[in-house]
């Protein structure tokens, strides 16, 4: 009877879900005007730093000049920022336009309600085709898509298994982000329905951890040395005391294998065990050669150097991140590669000029500042991700916008250029009035974003929630009943926290109340000050 109560549930919010959907979409699907195309490349973890177009610090030694090709045709957004930095709930909110308290994915270990509005649901039914490939992460199977392919989880960069329409896997021999633009082509060539508009959600693993690069880019930095970020060795003074019980640093938290390719067990204390590369694994005898033969020399001189007492705490520390951030950037090397072929292929068949193309990816990432990697802090690196789009006829080229905007427009923006009506339950904006408007946005845009983290387990890091305006950053940590903010003018390092500091006092109130107000604007009931 349980069971049977369950069933009738679930079938009527389905039908209530498509009720909405059909009345939402019904002025598009009569209007059959030459609405644009959508591509929508998303990658993981990539952090505005390692981008040429957002200033990259590693310019000097690589660029990313398919990427940067969509900021001098189209827009650049200067403060794009994610809702909760971490893979899953970041998809989740782009999906529906909401926060992760109201789509239900809180955390990585949260599965997606399916049943729920989406948006690829909603152009769906305003008659788009829609396509996902890639990277899903939600643990359920993809609703709203004529056609997916996707990674089984975090997914694998070398030979990698795609779960197809039908529940079952296949693997693929080759590095994962050529395969899935191979796959993205290929459904834009010959699998979608040429008669309708569409939307290809075209998502890569990289650059996530564990950040193996494709052969060709094995040894892109060999003997070079690349810059330390200025706070690698961050001591955390003047903040709160939860930034030192984070596992998430370069010095403590990197596994011998999976992390820095080392073969067999540890033979010092200082990295972690019991983690192998399992992409080393997944390797044929061939490629594994080839990778041995790249790493193998550096890593003996590591070894060497361990076992004459060489390398203290400080050099390597330096070691491990030279190590990481070859490899990140050797994976993204191959993103921006696959991002132009994606170009190359609209321009070639007559599609750009029809097509509106972003890049993004689910939050930004830590590349060695305060000594991290990964993600989940609402600081900079983290918080924002990157947003650049090419709109040709609309989007003025070169444009760049300083308006603040988040992972929850991305949603409405999508249904307005497909001419759906926005549903009100969406908590994000659309962006098409700033982009119709060489990048200035309306009088009534929002003064600061909302910012929610839950906490977990992995890397320790606590739960907070805050906000930011232009200038300043304030989050509240509950489990340690304490705040902290940062004036980015100041500090963009943020580096000290000002919330005591009395000549903020009228800053610190002005904040505060910001916060209740988005609260209370985003029905956000817990781990608010006072026990809530």
């Amino acid at each position: 009877m349980r069971n049977l109560q369950k069933t009738s549930h679930c079938l009527l919010k389905a039908v209530v879900a498509l009720g909405a959907i059909l009345a939402l979409v019904a002025p598009a699907v009569a209007d059959e005007s030459r609405r644009p195309n959508i591509v929508y490349i998303f990658s993981d973890d990539h952090a505005l730093q390692a981008i040429t177009a957002y200033g990259s610090r590693y310019a000097e030694h690589t660029s990313t000049p398919n990427i940067d090709r969509l900021a001098r045709e189209g827009a650049l957004f200067l403060h794009s920022f994610c809702a909760n930095s971490i893979c899953g709930p970041s998809r989740a909110s782009v999906l529906t336009g909401k926060h992760s308290h109201k789509n239900g994915f809180i955390d990585n270990s949260s599965r997606f309600d399916a049943d729920q509005p989406t948006f690829p649901k909603y152009l769906q039914q305003a008659g788009y085709e829609t396509a996902l490939i890639g990277k899903w992460h939600l643990h359920t199977t993809p609703t709203g898509f004529h056609h997916f392919e996707i990674l089984p989880g975090q997914g694998s960069y070398v030979n990698p298994d795609f779960i197809q329409m039908d529940g079952s896997r296949k693997q693929f021999e080759g590095y994962v982000t050529d395969i899935i633009t191979d796959k993205s082509i290929e459904w834009l060539e010959n699998q979608r329905d040429k008669s309708k508009p569409f939307i290809l959600m075209s998502q890569h693993k990289a650059p996530h951890r564990n950040w193996v690069p494709a052969p060709r880019h094995y040894q892109l930095f060999h003997g070079v040395d690349l810059p330390e970020p200025e706070t690698l060795f961050d001591d955390y003074a003047n903040r709160s005391e939860a930034l030192q019980k984070q596992a998430m640093s370069i010095a403590n938290h990197f596994f011998w294998g999976w992390d820095m390719f080392l073969h067999g067990k540890p033979t010092d204390p200082r990295f972690m065990g019991g983690l192998a590369n399992g992409e080393y694994a997944r390797m044929t005898d061939e490629q594994k050669a080839v990778f041995d033969q790249a790493y193998g020399p550096e890593n003996q001189k590591l070894l060497d150097a361990l076992a004459a007492g060489q390398m203290d705490d400080e050099s390597l520390t330096r070691w491990k991140y030279q190590r990481y951030i070859k490899n990140y950037l050797g994976t993204i090397r191959a993103l921006d590669e696959n991002v132009g072929r994606i170009l190359e292929y609209l321009d070639k068949t007559g599609l750009a000029d029809n097509t509106i193309v972003i890049y993004s990816s689910d939050q930004g990432f830590y590349l060695g500042e305060h000594g991290w990697y990964d993600k989940r802090w609402m600081f900079e690196e983290s918080l924002a991700m990157p947003f650049l789009i090419r709109w040709p006829g609309v989007v003025q080229p070169g444009t760049r916008v300083d308006a603040m905007i988040q992972n929850i427009d991305h949603a409405p923006t999508f249904l307005e250029v497909a001419g759906v009506e926005v549903p009100d339950d969406i908590q994000g904006r659309s962006l098409v009035p700033i982009l119709k408007n060489r990048g200035q946005a309306p009088d009534d845009w929002r003064e600061a974003i909302f910012y929610y983290y839950s906490g977990e387990a992995t890397h320790r890091v606590a739960a907070h929630n805050g906000v930011r305006t232009d200038r300043y950053k304030l989050f509240f940590l509950p489990d340690y009943d304490e705040w902290q903010m940062f004036d980015l003018k100041e500090d963009p390092l943020e580096m000290v926290s000002v919330h005591k500091h009395p000549e903020y006092a009228g800053v610190r109130e002005k904040m505060e109340r910001i916060y209740h107000e988005l609260r209370a604007k985003y029905e956000v009931e817990r781990d608010a000050p006072g026990g809530e």
